[in-house]
């Protein structure tokens, strides 16, 4: 009798809706946007955390990339038809198309990066946002007290909210380094095109600019690689891209992708899945930050500055800034 009740519990764990076995683990697929899986930005990122799931959770992992917007319906679909049990949409040029797909396909799990449905998030969408005003405040304060000019620079990839609120944060954090320095800023309108990043970089070196910030994806290749050519400074975003320019990349803007993807997929494995809301990661999350590398690259005495800001904006004594209006408040507290 106490046999057949030990075979009756593990017959209903593995029959949950929420248990994986080792004969049936985890699927979770991701949708690229344009940029692709190796943008050395946050699809990558995102692909990293899937990797990660993949080793520590056990999951089967897999991808499809992006040529162009159209593509998104239909890579969705193909994730969909593969029996994945969570869908991701990297990007928040995937919200029209993830929202379509989870109103057709009301049992299927989605969840997508940079982008909130806000109060209308459907039951089985997941939103992950992002404070990356408070990584690229840190950025900007490193900056301006790097800056031998006293001219720095931002490339961003396309005037929208979550570009902005790099943007915003960055200047926030120049100007609470240095009030009078300035900060040439400029839109590529691409995520992908490195040829206008490096245009745009070099046309604000040319303008004395020697720091260079870029939320831009793939076109920050171009951006690093102007500044590599004219031994200036500049500033990753997303991963530590340091790599790209050991000698030139002083610092990087994080904004773990990965970490976030992990914790969701974790959930999910735990029978935990947050439909219906949007989780928000910040500095105090370990989710944002700056980069490693920037250590080796900065003096000691600035690291122990930009430390002292880390506490100060994780406890919340310093309300960094996301977009022009708050911007505009916040530089008027500064002397």
């Amino acid at each position: 009798m106490k046999l057949q009740s030990i075979i009756l519990s593990f017959v209903m764990i593995f029959s949950s809706p929420f248990a994986y076995s080792a004969d049936k683990a985890l699927r979770v697929g991701m949708v690229t946007d344009v940029g692709g899986v190796n943008d050395q930005s946050f699809n990558q990122s995102a692909w990293e955390g899937l990797q990660k799931a993949k080793k520590e959770l056990v999951i089967k992992a897999s991808y499809q990339e992006s040529k162009q917007d159209a593509d998104y319906p239909a890579n969705l679909e193909t994730l969909f038809d593969a029996g994945n049990d969570l869908i991701w949409g990297i990007g928040f040029k995937m919200a029209d198309a993830v929202l379509k797909a989870a109103k057709q396909n009301p049992k299927q799990k989605y969840a997508i990066i940079d982008f909130s449905f806000g109060d209308k998030t459907p039951a089985n969408v997941v939103g992950v946002m992002f404070k990356a005003e408070e990584g690229a405040f840190l950025a900007g304060f490193i900056a301006a007290k790097m800056s031998k000019t006293n001219t720095i620079g931002f490339i961003g990839g396309m005037s929208v909210p979550i570009i902005h609120s790099f943007q915003y944060g960055y200047k926030a954090g120049a100007k609470y380094a240095n009030n009078k320095v300035a900060v040439l800023e400029q839109y590529s309108e691409s995520f992908t095109d490195a040829a206008k990043g490096k245009a745009i970089a070099n046309q604000m070196i040319s303008k004395n600019a020697d720091v260079l910030f870029h939320a831009a994806g793939a076109v920050g290749d171009g951006v690093i690689e102007a500044a590599k050519e004219k031994n200036k400074m500049a500033v990753g975003v997303d991963r530590d891209q340091n790599y790209l320019a050991p000698k030139n990349v002083i610092t990087s803007s994080l904004k773990r992708v990965d970490n976030a993807i992990f914790e969701v997929v974790a959930d999910l494995k735990k029978g935990n899945f947050k439909g219906g809301t949007t989780q928000n990661y910040g500095l105090k999350d370990g989710a944002v930050d700056i980069a490693p590398t920037t250590s080796k690259m900065i003096p000691a005495a600035l690291l122990t500055e930009v430390n002292t800001l880390k506490k100060k904006i994780a406890d919340g004594k310093i309300k960094i800034p996301s977009d022009e209006k708050a911007y505009t408040v916040f530089a008027k507290t500064l002397k």
